[in-house]
């Protein structure tokens, strides 16, 4: 299987068309509901309680983060909070100042506009944003050359939630002009165990607590994954099992799919195994360890390394990548008395 497209894997952060139809059921309604993210939470309580009471329109928010981690629910969440509509939209569809024109001169007063993957937005709009979340009014170009002019255009009050999931990419400028900024964390077991239980109520499905613990270990700490490994685990659950979703139940439906206990896929599996058994577990260079892995270096780096890396299981050293201790503990091999490949790897691999 080719990996370049990350939603083909059942642990992808990103969401994908089923992912995008059935979260829209699960989403909590209101902060009461919402699950983790605790310091973001009571911020954003305080921020939009005060707008309330001042009968304000709402800062704006910068919520940055990982996919999967609840942004888009939080927008939606201001939104229900302020009692006021939502305009969703994301950064790649604005790529002309015209067209960021066109979606703030129809806003409502006190309107949301969600832009997601704010980073990735083209400069002409973007430098059209700072006027518009500063001063709440346009300059509209109207003709071309010489006798070009500008029109200002007033916009009413509006809250504009940005979120991106590479906060380094965002200048300066735009950054400053957000009133509040929440950065995503990734969830703990015991927060994706309650994101799974209420989940499973929703959907009508009969789980037990060590089927949610067993579920969450393998999430990835990321509750978009977590909600799609309990629909997997319960068609499991359904067709092979009593409906009821044990441990036993949701350990043997992630075999099958591939999700070993601290949530490393085929390929996660496939990257450390080339690194610990081809390499005696490096120095060596991406691009070598994605071909031993038959992808491209693009994939290895991007889609499994993040994971690798942020489970202590790989290093990314100026020599290449190295396996830790915890990679070979979770293989179950036992690591070369070198401690590494250096010459005397590359001789054991060519007899040289």
């Amino acid at each position: 299987m080719n990996w370049d497209d990350d939603t083909d894997r059942i642990v992808a952060p990103a969401a994908d068309g089923e992912d995008t139809a059935v979260e829209a059921a699960l989403r909590p309604k209101d902060l009461g509901e919402f699950v983790g993210q605790e310091k973001v939470r009571q911020q954003l309580d305080l921020v939009l309680k005060a707008a309330r009471q001042r009968g304000a329109t709402a800062d704006h928010v910068l919520l940055s983060g990982a996919p999967g981690l609840g942004k888009t629910t939080l927008s939606m969440i201001i939104a229900a909070e302020m009692g006021a509509p939502i305009r969703i939209t994301s950064g790649p569809a604005i790529q002309h100042a015209g067209d960021l024109a066109a979606i703030l001169s129809s806003l409502q007063e006190g309107e949301v506009l969600f832009l997601d993957e704010i980073h990735r937005m083209s400069r002409p709009a973007e430098e059209m944003l700072y006027m518009a979340m500063e001063d709440f009014r346009v300059d509209v170009i109207v003709g071309k050359g010489p006798g070009a002019t500008a029109i200002p255009l007033e916009l009413p009050p509006f809250t504009l939630v940005g979120a991106t999931t590479r906060a380094g990419l965002l200048p300066p400028p735009l950054r400053d002009r957000f009133g509040f900024t929440g950065h995503m964390e990734f969830y703990a077991p015991e927060e994706l165990e309650r994101v799974i239980r209420r989940s499973a109520g929703l959907l009508d499905v009969e789980i037990d607590p060590a089927g949610a613990a067993e579920i969450a270990g393998r999430s990835r700490g990321t509750p978009r994954i977590a909600n799609r490994l309990l629909r997997r685990v319960r068609d499991y659950a359904q067709v092979r099992a009593d409906g009821v979703i044990t441990r036993e139940v949701a350990a043997t439906a992630l075999q099958v799919y591939e999700v070993d206990g601290r949530g490393l896929d085929r390929l996660d599996r496939a990257v450390l195994e080339a690194l610990l058994k081809l390499f005696g577990g490096g120095p060596v260079g991406l691009s070598t360890l994605a071909v031993a892995v038959g992808e491209e270096r693009e994939t290895v780096e991007e889609v499994a390394e993040p994971f690798l890396v942020r489970e202590g299981l790989l290093a990314r050293t100026p020599r290449g990548r190295v396996a830790t201790p915890a990679a070979w503990a979770h293989l179950g091999l036992v690591p070369p008395q070198h401690g590494g490949t250096g010459s005397g790897g590359q001789q054991g691999l060519f007899g040289v």
